[in-house]
């Protein structure tokens, strides 16, 4: 076995890292103060072919794996989440999907204009009442002579200021739990569908983060994404994929922090020697590395097995709660070792700790993940008895 990155994503590696570490990086701290990215974004992304990572070629995308795409959110997210989390509801949630369910004319209408930056894409699932339990959503989705028009509440839209392309879920069979839930595509112009103000969040402030209302919003038979009923299993395939860009994106700000606190501490002095020469701090280093190499194994681990079209959910699940949690114990550490720097917003560990907190919360929270886990785990042992 071959645990070393493939030779042929190399130099993407290395694209990437020196875009984030030139254009991102200078403006990282403004952004999160600003709690907003600025126009220059999308396009400099489409630029570089990020925007249509995981959308094949026929389409006009990169059409390269999930292993690639990790690499990406990795690299991205060292220097600026919000970045990282814009082209993880773009590719990982929105694309996904119709990549996923879409139809033959639904794929050539939006999947071209998504893969070059033209449009940008999000994602509906969340409601103010359904959250980890998103098969109790809400959003109606009433029949219409030959489509349906669609009434409800979305919350927690990543993209969803900037988007003009929206896969909105919807309950078309009021009686059949989640097997009457399906997908539907809205464009932001649609009557009857509006965004509301931008949630003040704790991190990742430069990605824009809203509700949606829709209010009787038509959506024609040429509108429904995939099978009727099928839109919740869809979205869950969709979440499966999301879920190991997000430990992907955790992975990159545990990295950052880690990279900092060598940095710091060889340059702080204390007791007459840098820190880095301290006990105690050492052991504070050898744990974050620890712990992001092992993220960095279940990842791609994960990612690899999406590329081979294994089913990869069980790895998925681990590897997102591992590298999350991760992230944020690696995130207060490095804190620690900057000491009172570390609490000001001079050094970016603050904000990458505030950052990496939303990874054990978004596309499945940490405790669902130790369900899904759990289950897992339970049914291989009665299998195997």
């Amino acid at each position: 076995m071959n645990f070393d990155l493939p030779e042929d994503l190399l130099p993407l590696r290395d694209m990437v890292r020196k875009f984030a570490a030139e254009r991102l990086r200078p403006h990282s701290r403004q952004w999160d103060r600003d709690a907003a990215l600025p126009d220059w974004i999308v396009p400099a992304l489409s630029e570089l072919g990020l925007m249509g990572v995981l959308t094949p070629e026929q389409y006009g995308g990169a059409g390269l794996g999930y292993l690639a795409n990790c690499v990406i959110m990795e690299e991205i997210a060292r220097q600026d989440a919000s970045v990282a989390l814009l082209l993880a509801a773009h590719n990982g949630l929105c694309l996904s999907h119709l990549n996923l369910a879409a139809s033959e004319e639904q794929k050539s209408r939006y999947l071209p204009k998504l893969a070059a930056g033209e449009w940008v894409g999000a994602w509906g699932l969340t409601e103010p009442g359904s959250g980890s339990d998103a098969a109790a959503l809400t959003t109606r989705a009433v029949p219409d002579g030959k489509g349906w028009r669609l009434s409800g509440n979305k919350i927690f839209i990543t993209n969803g200021n900037r988007a003009q392309v929206y896969v909105i879920m919807a309950r078309t069979d009021p009686d059949k739990g989640a097997k009457g839930i399906s997908a539907f595509i809205v464009e932001r112009d649609d009557k009857g569908f509006s965004v509301g103000p931008k949630e003040d969040k704790l991190g990742i402030r430069g990605s824009d983060t809203v509700p949606l209302a829709l209010d009787d919003v038509y959506c024609g038979p040429e509108d429904l994404v995939g099978q009727r009923g099928q839109g919740y299993v869809d979205a869950l395939k969709v979440l499966e994929r999301g879920r190991v860009g997000i430990g992907a994106l955790s992975l990159g700000l545990a990295r950052g922090c880690l990279e900092e606190s060598v940095s710091y501490a060889q340059g702080r002095h204390a007791f007459g020697k840098p820190i880095s020469e301290l006990q105690a701090i050492q052991f504070k280093l050898a744990d974050m590395a620890m712990h992001i190499e092992a993220a960095r194994l279940l990842i791609w681990d994960a990612a690899t097995a999406l590329d081979r079209g294994d089913d990869a959910r069980y790895k998925a699940y681990v590897a997102k709660l591992f590298a999350s949690e991760a992230a944020t114990r690696i995130g207060l550490e490095a804190i620690q070792v900057h000491g009172g720097y570390g609490y000001t917003k001079d050094f970016p560990v603050e904000r990458y700790m505030r950052d990496a907190k939303l990874c054990e919360i978004g596309e499945g929270s940490s405790e669902v993940q130790r369900i899904l886990i759990a289950r897992h785990v339970l049914a291989s042992a009665t299998a195997g008895a």
